[in-house]
């Protein structure tokens, strides 16, 4: 069992499905379903992670509130050790309201929250060294990692055996740029193509993909949602397919992505098939409401590679 510590950006999910509209006044819409998830680029990761199999311990802000008491419960109900979370009285925890559509698309209502206060300060040393992955879940919005002293823990931890993956929470041009600085540190970047192209300014995915490797990382994979997902290296580029499964709520698939993709790099695999992993948990996940639906076990997700 592979220890994996995520990083960051930490977020409750409210979802509602289907959602046509906001009704005027004071109407009531009546939903199928409605959802509490875990979720940010570093929570829902961290939650993904436990149910695919890792050990995870998790690092980040959330306020001293009842969102923070609800995110904990179900962090730890899925098997996260959240004891590098620190809580904040002075901010709210990080949450979002996201009414899916009925094609699965998600628009949301977000409060950034106690995200914004997580610095350097708040990650143990020792316990990125210690981890045989540590995965930095949307750093262009934890602004406070942004330090060479974590910079300089990172690369510590690598030279130590540490693999370092990264993910984006964001599409804001500016908050993406900002995370280029991360580059240098980490093994293998997994950012979508909106990110990917904001970062170096290529409209085409590839280039962006070959741009952002020069920067330092071993592997970029970029998510090209519907399109699938290209792996690029320093022997090529290769591109793999989406799997053929009912869209119902894209929330999470990049994060469950991630998921798979560190599974599959802990348990020996290489890159290219880490990433059908990593393709499989996305897919999973976008069969049901929020960042954790439908994942069980490696075995059930597995088998949608069959």
């Amino acid at each position: 069992m592979a220890t994996v510590v995520t990083v960051g950006a930490h977020i409750l999910d409210v979802l509602a499905r289907p959602v046509e509209g906001i009704p005027g006044g004071q109407d009531t819409v009546v939903v199928d379903q409605i959802r509490v998830t875990a979720a940010g680029a570093a929570a829902g990761t961290a939650v993904a992670l436990a149910r695919l199999g890792n050990r995870v311990v998790s690092v980040g802000a959330i306020g001293d509130d009842d969102l923070g008491d609800l995110l904990v419960t179900i962090m730890n109900r899925n098997g996260v050790d959240v004891t590098g979370l620190v809580r904040r009285t002075a901010e709210q925890t990080s949450a979002s309201i996201l009414p899916i559509r009925p094609d699965g698309g998600r628009p949301s209502f977000h409060v950034p929250g106690a995200n914004l206060t997580l610095t350097a300060h708040a990650v143990e040393p020792g316990l990125l060294a210690a981890a045989n992955a540590v995965h930095l879940g949307g750093p262009d919005v934890t602004f406070g990692l942004n330090d060479p002293e974590f910079f300089a823990a990172l690369d510590a931890a690598r030279a130590s055996g540490t693999v370092v993956t990264m993910d984006l929470l964001s599409n804001m041009p500016d908050l993406v740029r900002g995370a280029a600085a991360f580059l240098p540190h980490v093994d293998h970047f997994l950012p979508n193509e909106e990110q990917a192209t904001a970062m170096t300014g290529e409209d085409d995915p590839e280039k962006a993909a070959r741009a952002l490797l020069a920067e330092g990382p071993a592997t970029v994979v970029v998510t090209l949602g519907a399109e699938g997902s290209l792996v690029a290296t320093a022997g090529g580029v290769h591109r793999l397919p989406v799997l053929p499964v009912e869209v119902v709520d894209t929330t999470g698939c990049g994060d469950a992505y991630c998921a798979g993709f560190i599974t599959g790099l802990g348990r020996g695999e290489d890159v290219l098939e880490s990433a059908r992993w990593g393709t499989a948990a996305a897919a999973t996940v976008a069969q049901g409401l929020g960042s954790d639906a439908g994942l069980k076990d490696l075995d059930s997700v597995l088998a949608l590679l069959a």
